[in-house]
Formats: structure tokens, sequence, C-alpha cells
């Protein structure tokens, strides 16, 4: 599964046009790139809800070389039970805790900090368990290409301890997993590969 084509043409007009305004010190070049981006915002605009003064407004924001955003999950797991949260921006649905990486940080280091700030549990990447293209997952497409990091991890203290960003923090069973899953964040194959990888630690990363 991936994503719509329009959505694919959009974001792929919409990075030429960022690497055009980059490196083009050519007025009239310049002028071109910004209409491109302005036609990449429209075409998303006609299949979402967003306005194209919004999403042009996204896409303006963005600039040099772009690559894609990072957003790192971690697979905690005590007692073969994984842990997960409710993601509040996501109508309190089910999700690995995560989110978008931040600047200055490793990505082990992201996981940890992200882990503690969404669980309350200190933890401690063990394994890289895959790094994958979010377009080619099965989740709710976004305007922007990205990449998602799955970290295992062990637990090394804190208790659990929900925040302004989740609602309530709980281990399941894989039999036991929640239905209702954030999908722009976990998918259920996603969790199926995070077992996988738990009961044998010998497997390779999973990647693409």
């Amino acid at each position: 599964m991936t994503d719509p084509a329009w959505l694919l043409w959009a974001r792929e007009l919409q990075a030429m046009a960022q690497t055009g305004l980059a490196f083009t010190p050519d007025h009239w070049d310049r002028a071109r790139y910004e209409r491109l981006r302005a036609l990449a915002a429209e075409i998303m605009a006609r299949h979402t809800t967003t306005e194209a003064a919004v999403l042009e407004e996204k896409f303006a924001a963005e600039w040099g070389y772009p690559t894609p955003k990072l957003d790192v999950r971690g697979a905690v797991f005590r007692n073969g039970e994984i842990l997960l949260v409710r993601e509040v921006a996501d109508n309190h649905r089910w999700t690995l805790p995560g989110g978008w990486a931040d600047i200055n940080l490793t990505p082990a280091e992201n996981v940890i900090k992200e882990v503690h700030e969404e669980t309350g549990f200190h933890v401690r990447p063990t394994k890289l368990a895959a790094a994958l293209d979010r377009t080619r997952q099965g989740h709710t497409p976004q305007p922007f290409s990205a990449t998602k990091l799955f970290f295992l991890c062990d637990i090394t203290g804190g208790t659990a301890t929900p925040s302004a960003e989740t609602s309530e923090v709980a281990f399941f069973a894989e039999p036991a997993l929640p239905k209702d899953l954030s999908i722009d964040r976990t998918t259920p194959a996603q969790l199926a590969r995070m077992f996988a990888h738990h009961r044998n630690p010998g497997l390779q990363a999973d990647f693409d």
C-alpha cells in the first residue's frame, strides 16, 4: 500500500521547487520555482480539507535541499508485552511512543527522550529494528516524506506516567493488541515486526 498518485506527484513538485529555490541565483528561475511550489499546494488542496494558502505557507517554511523528515518510535517490552500510549492528538488512539526527531540529538537520544516524555519510563535502546519509508507503510497520507526509525528498548527506570501528549500508558501482549491504533503513527504490521524482533534479537533490521 502506498500514497495516492496525486500526493506523490505534488510532493515531488514541492521538493523540486524547494531544491530550485535553494540553489538558483536567477530571479526568473526563482519565480518559476515559486509558481511550481504554488501548484503543488493547489494539487494537495484539491484533495484535502486544507487551503492552498496554508499548504504553500508550510512549503515556504522549508528551505535547503529537501530530505525526508525523521520519526522515531520506541518498542519497549516488559515480560513479553509491548508498551503503547494513547495519543491525545489522534482521539486517544494507541501508538508506539515516539515522534519527530529533534535537532542536535542522535536518533537513539531522540527515542530515549520521546519515550520518557510520553510514558514516564527511562529506556536504553538496544537495537535499530527498522528504518522504513512512511509512504509505503499504509499510514494516513501526509504532505511531506518521512523515514520512521524503530528501536527496541529496555526499561532502566521510571513508572508509567501519562503526559500532555498521552492520556494512558499500558503494556499489551501480542494477542491482545488494541484495535483502535493511531494509523498516522503505528500500524498493525509494524507492531507485528516489533514482536518478531523481540522474540528473535538476531533478526536483521527491516528497511524500505
